[in-house]
């Protein structure tokens, strides 16, 4: 029988990559966008033209993670098998600008979603997409499923009440639900504002002549960085896992911002340091100065570990964006 699975933030980076994986194993998939003026599905429109040969197993449908009832509506509609929240405001230093909207859609969204499985489809798996920035002022390196919370941002705190509330309808109600603890995951699909794709498109653009300069922040915080197609796959895992539990998702390696610059930068052969400027605009309030994440509980349980290194991953993001500007790593 064809499983249902429901996303949200389907047009997102992780998204667009686990509609793809759920859709090659069969599923019948759901995928929640909000209504804009402008359509934001680029990162999936390719599935589309893909299943369009075939039978069409990709569904797209309006709601918003502040509309309870367009939320419960959907729930009920669609009866889904698993629902994989990966909605957010996500970008941390935004979320100083915009704290009540982050609240109300990363923490308050995971809860109208949980109540709405709670009330019409109990039965429903339910994965949380939880976030290494809830550390934020780490208590131990490596971070584990037992390092307390210590978020330094409004994104952070708003991902502890998502990691907490769904661990409270576990326990409560009997429910699926788990947390996957991500740490950074990258890819070509990256939004432009996140510094590691902000990095590549930069050298793109400067390579290609139509840029001078790339203006950074902390160039000494360090990150646990990995490719998120790796990830997605973590993520269908936990649901299949005989009983539901939380997971620390990372590579168990961290590099500095200014590691990433130096490996991005070689592969064209340039010195990033005739291109950046620091500019105090990009310094977090409250910084997060190291997270590095440890997957030993997924590797053992999971049976799951990263495929692609650290140096890879650059490449692959830097590949993309070369090409988009018409250019390559030897021009």
């Amino acid at each position: 029988m064809t499983k249902t699975a429901l996303i949200t933030g389907i047009t997102g980076q992780d998204g667009s990559y686990l509609a793809e994986l759920l859709l090659e194993k069969g599923y019948e998939v759901w995928g929640i966008i909000r209504r804009s003026s402008n359509f934001n599905t680029q990162r999936i429109d390719h599935i589309f033209k893909d299943v369009h040969q075939k039978e069409n197993k990709l569904q797209l449908v309006y709601g918003d993670l502040s509309d309870a009832s367009s939320i419960g509506a959907i729930i009920r509609k669609i009866m889904p098998d698993e629902v994989y929240n990966l909605a957010a405001q996500s970008h941390v230093k935004v979320s100083f600008e915009i704290p009540e909207y982050t609240a109300d859609i990363t923490a308050m969204g995971s809860l109208r979603i949980l109540e709405a499985i709670r009330q019409f489809c109990p039965k429903a798996k339910y994965y949380q997409a939880s976030s290494s920035e809830m550390y934020g002022k780490v208590k131990e390196t490596p971070q584990s499923e037992k390092t307390p919370f210590h978020p330094r941002s409004p994104y952070g705190v708003s991902k502890v009440f998502s990691y907490w509330i769904t661990k409270n309808y576990r326990e409560s109600y009997d429910m699926f639900a788990c947390n996957g603890i991500l740490f950074n995951h990258e890819s070509p699909r990256r939004g432009e504002t996140f510094v590691t794709k902000k990095i590549t498109k930069a050298i793109a653009k400067i390579k290609a002549g139509k840029q001078k300069k790339l203006y950074l922040g902390n160039l000494d915080a360090k990150r646990d960085w990995g490719y998120a197609k790796d990830y997605v796959e973590a993520m269908w895992l936990m649901l299949q896992a005989e009983k539901p539990e939380d997971y620390v998702i990372a590579t168990g390696e961290t590099h500095s911002v200014k590691e990433f610059l130096e490996e991005a930068f070689n592969l064209v052969g340039l010195k990033w340091e005739d291109y950046v400027e620091i500019d105090q605009r990009y310094f977090r309030p409250a910084e997060v100065d190291l997270l590095i994440g440890n997957p030993k509980k997924a590797k053992e349980k999971l049976n799951w570990e990263p495929k692609t290194k650290f140096k890879e991953l650059v490449k692959i993001m830097l590949k993309e964006d070369l090409e988009e500007e018409g250019t390559d790593f030897e021009k």
